[in-house]
């Protein structure tokens, strides 16, 4: 028979034994198709999200031809789409109005040309519960704008007392279609008549005016752009140049569609073309292709148990084959087409549902990623690759059943009995060879190499080998029951003396358990890093106020809502040492109190020279604070700021030092400018001071003083100095509790009743990790598959043990033995697959937690050798274990697999006369 003719009957026959055994059938499509939904899905809502450039321009500038851009004064040369820009000039101001553009553009684009501006600024409205911020557009409507502004019910503003408004901003007012809208600063109405959308930013609030009816209330606009439609062909690159010598910059749909060769862009011929950013770097290849072998490897290891019931339960006809003159070939091609049918099947199935998924959830992954798609983009050739990945994965998961099968005896096949066959010493010598050599190179290559490749593949390798060697494992564990009850004993041994099924299905757990391990890891390590380098503010529970630059009145405001909402202990009021409101007052450091690394002499320093500075308290990060705060002893208490003898300094006109080096013969030094000071290139004063202040010092260590302060003095200290009007600035309060959230929404929500929302609270509340989500998503993750490969090995022993169980109770066995017997077979899988996959897990996460740690050593100490990162401690390493996850994955998911198992079998069998 010829090979075609053989394969060709081979699926005939596989297609009839799926049909047959539909619910194993069913298993099997289900396993190999959940991935190849999910990843359909992601294919095609990834590709749609990723709107092309002509789409994006549509964004940009509606239906317009291009959009023009005030960048500066003078000439200046950009790349044909705007993407790159350069001028001699930056600093000189452009002092020209909307107008004096325009008119600029009428001379450069051809007569008939349509302009139009598009305003944009910060205005504050009334909201239903108070003040908001929000963007104000101004831009005539019509249909250039379309696809700049998607229009979701009612119309755009048709007179100048008419505004239209976001969802978004709708949704955060409080307001609707109808309602008034009313500036702060202003007594007119505005009606809302429509509800819009920004296809690119679903989240802006925004509010859409007619030009010129609502602007002149709120702030200068931030961006001004000017869209222009020209009668005939667009707008062409000589237009784009013209405008560039008037200091604006274009974007032009017909000059991004058809760009000019370089040698015609004055940017690439003076400057050249800038090299684009790889997109893929070898790292996020090596780790993608490790993530997509894990997840082809543990479908083949969950579908393969499936593959071995069927061959069991096909064992008389393969039996018949192998009798009417079929060899080992046909036997393995017949098992082999299995898994091709139902790969294919598997193909479409989640095809289709991969398609239906990602139509269904494109409004909740908009709202998700804050973007409308693009249009419906399906890439055949991409999803022809998931197709045959499908159909890979079916007849990679039968190999190992194949291979079984056509080993079988043909007289034992025919007679229902089973050999024993010994297992073979070379799957275990390749698996130990691959996990001595695959674990060294997964922590040496994260230590000593930082390289992902070495990371990723050592990761891989181990994890085969530990598959390999999983059928030696069993038997190992199987030696374990003489020390148990007889039901366990005869789970462990009848697992362990059948090797063949329970192997597979300890594997699947294995791999899906050691994944859930590693990243859990992975994000446990993550968390203890971000714990150990979170900087507190303030202590904990401390609560500051301010006003936004508001003034005083309205910052006692705040303050005593803050006292009204949260329990507080002690209050603080902080000012800025200074003699007026225009002047200030600055620390003056002593001879040699200069950080040597900030000195211009730097950069002839070697290395070691530098590293010897790490430590020394002058390079100390918040060293160069220069600002003195005045307040009274009570702003110690809520900062924990020194003792006793710091408040009694304090109270008698001694200056609070919060670092030693500020200090020379007990004394620190401060200089008073009537007018702002500022300093020169070598960290001096631009100019001398009008007086100089010196105050005895008294020192003390402290963490949690406002950014920019390295001294405190009393009122009645900075009063004697001449500041005779002290402006609170912020207020600061220690709590008896830290406030919950519910407590900080109230105060808020205060805040914007009486205030509006440029009043600004903070709360510290210390480090908050947000990695209990994760971590408990992934041993759900692992028990979903787990009771899954468990399920099936338990289901592959009882049709293998039916004749047994039948004999147990013809002698008398309790009908309960033959659940309890199949709950321990499920938990003995489990626990051996959990215990196994913990062990494997942990190597791949401390090879990524030695990568990462490596890769942040790389650059710190690179940082210090060439002078840049002079300010970083060095990094230290954190490796935490998820002891939790290891809680739940090691007792937790094999005691639910073995009471699942145990309820979901019957108690009775029906007797019958045992074959042979």
């Amino acid at each position: 028979m010829s090979r075609i003719a053989t394969w060709r009957l081979a699926l005939r026959v596989a297609r009839r034994d799926a049909l047959r055994a539909k619910g194993r059938s069913a298993l099997v499509v289900a396993m190999i198709a959940l991935p190849i939904v999910g990843v359909t899905a992601a294919d095609i809502a990834f590709r749609s999200g990723e709107i092309s450039r002509a789409e994006e321009l549509t964004r940009l500038m509606g239906g317009s031809d291009a959009e023009f851009v005030r960048t500066v004064a003078g000439p200046i040369q950009q790349s044909p789409d705007n993407s790159e820009s350069y001028t001699d000039d930056w600093d000189t101001p452009d002092e020209r109005t909307p107008e004096d553009i325009t008119g600029v553009l009428a001379g450069v684009l051809p007569p008939g040309t349509e302009l139009r501006t598009n305003e944009m600024a910060r205005g504050v409205v009334h909201s239903r519960s108070g003040l908001m911020s929000t963007t104000v557009r101004e831009v005539e409507p019509g249909p250039h704008v379309e696809g700049m502004l998607t229009l979701l019910r009612g119309d755009f503003p048709g007179a100048d007392d008419e505004v239209a408004a976001t969802q978004a901003f709708l949704d955060d007012s409080g307001l609707h279609v109808g309602s008034r809208l009313r500036f702060e600063d202003g007594d007119t109405s505005y009606r809302i008549t429509g509800a819009y959308e920004l296809p690119g930013d679903l989240g802006a609030d925004e509010v859409l005016a007619r030009p010129g009816a609502v602007l002149p209330l709120s702030e200068e606009p931030f961006e001004v752009t000017y869209l222009a439609d020209v009668p005939d062909g667009g707008v062409t690159w000589d237009m784009v140049m013209a405008a560039n010598e008037h200091g604006l910059t274009a974007t032009s749909k017909s000059v991004v569609a058809d760009p000019p060769p370089d040698d015609q862009v004055p940017l690439f011929r003076e400057l050249g073309r800038s090299e684009a950013w790889a997109n893929d770097s070898p790292a996020v290849v090596a780790v993608a292709v490790v993530v997509v072998s894990l997840i082809v490897l543990e479908i083949c290891l969950l579908a393969g148990p499936a593959f071995a019931v069927g061959a069991r339960r096909s064992r008389r006809q393969l039996g018949l084959i192998g009798a009417n003159g079929g060899d080992r070939r046909h036997l393995r091609a017949v098992m082999l087409a299995g898994g091709i049918v139902l790969g294919a099947a598997a193909a479409v199935i989640g095809l289709v549902l991969g398609t239906l998924l990602a139509l269904a959830a494109r409004p909740w992954i908009e709202e998700r990623t804050g973007s409308r798609f693009g249009a419906w983009d399906f890439r055949v050739p991409e999803l022809a690759g998931i197709a045959l990945l499908a159909v890979l994965v079916g007849l990679l998961a039968a190999v190992v059943p194949a291979i079984g099968a056509a080993r079988a005896d043909v007289l034992e096949s025919l007679t229902g009995r089973r050999g024993v066959r010994r297992a073979g010493r070379a799957l275990p010598t390749v698996g130990v060879i691959a996990v001595v050599l695959g674990v060294p190179l997964t922590l040496v290559g994260g230590l000593m190499w930082n390289s992902a490749p070495a990371v990723a593949g050592g990761a891989i390798l181990t994890e085969l080998g530990l598959v390999a060697l999983t059928p030696l494992l069993v038997g190992a564990f199987g030696r374990l029951g003489r020390w148990l009850p007889l039901t366990a004993r005869l789970a462990l041994r009848d697992a362990a003396r059948n090797r063949g099924r329970t192997a597979p299905a300890v594997a699947a757990v294995l791999a899906a358990v050691a994944g859930a391990v590693s990243v859990a890891t992975v994000i446990a390590s993550d968390d203890a890093e971000a714990r150990g380098e979170y900087v507190a503010q303030y202590p904990e529970g401390t609560v500051t106020v301010n006003a936004g630059g508001r003034d005083g009145e309205n910052l006692e405001l705040a303050a005593r809502l803050a006292e009204q909402h949260l329990s507080v202990r002690t209050r603080a009021d902080l000012s800025t040492l200074a003699p007026g409101p225009d002047g200030s007052a600055l620390l003056v450091k002593p001879e040699g109190a200069e950080c040597p690394l900030w000195e211009a002499e730097a950069e002839s320093m070697t290395p070691a020279e530098r590293r010897e500075l790490q430590e020394d308290s002058r390079c100390a990060e918040g060293s160069a604070a220069d600002m003195v705060a005045v307040a009274g002893p009570e702003l110690l208490d809520v900062l924990n700021i020194g003792g006793p003898e710091a408040r009694a300094a304090l109270d008698r006109g001694d200056a609070v030092v919060l670092a030693e080096h500020l200090v020379a013969d007990g004394r620190i030094e401060v200089a008073v400018f009537e007018e702002e000071a500022g300093y020169d290139e070598s960290g001096g004063f631009i100019r001398p001071p009008d007086r100089t202040l010196a105050l005895p010092a008294h020192v003390v260590e402290a963490e949690g003083m406002p950014l920019g302060y390295g001294a405190v003095v009393s009122p009645e200290t900075a009063r004697a100095a001449g500041t005779e009007a002290l402006v609170v600035d912020q207020v600061l309060m220690s709590t008896t509790r830290t406030p919950t959230g519910e407590e900080e929404q109230a105060l808020k929500g205060a805040f914007s009743d009486q205030l509006g929302e440029e009043a600004y609270v903070y709360v510290e509340n210390g480090y908050k990790g947000d990695s209990s989500l994760g971590l408990l998503i992934l041993s759900l993750a692992a028990l979903v598959i787990t009771l899954g490969a468990a399920g099936i090995a338990t289901g592959l022993a009882q049709a293998d043990s039916e004749a047994d169980l039948r004999t147990l109770a013809a002698v008398g066995a309790a009908p309960r033995l033959r659940r309890a017997l199949s709950g321990l077979q499920c938990g003995m899988v489990a626990a051996m697959g959990v215990f196994l996959g913990a062990l494997s897990g942990l190597v791949p996460a401390v090879g990524i937690v030695l990568a990462l740690h490596r890769d942040e050593l790389d650059h710190w100490e690179r940082g210090w050798d060439e002078g840049w990162g002079t300010l970083e401690s060095r990094p230290e390493l954190y490796l935490e274990l998820p002891w939790g996850t290891f809680a739940q994955l090691i007792v937790v998911v094999p005691l639910v697999a073995c009471l699942m198992a145990a309820l979901l079998t019957r108690s009775r069998v029906p007797l019958a006369r045992r074959a042979g």
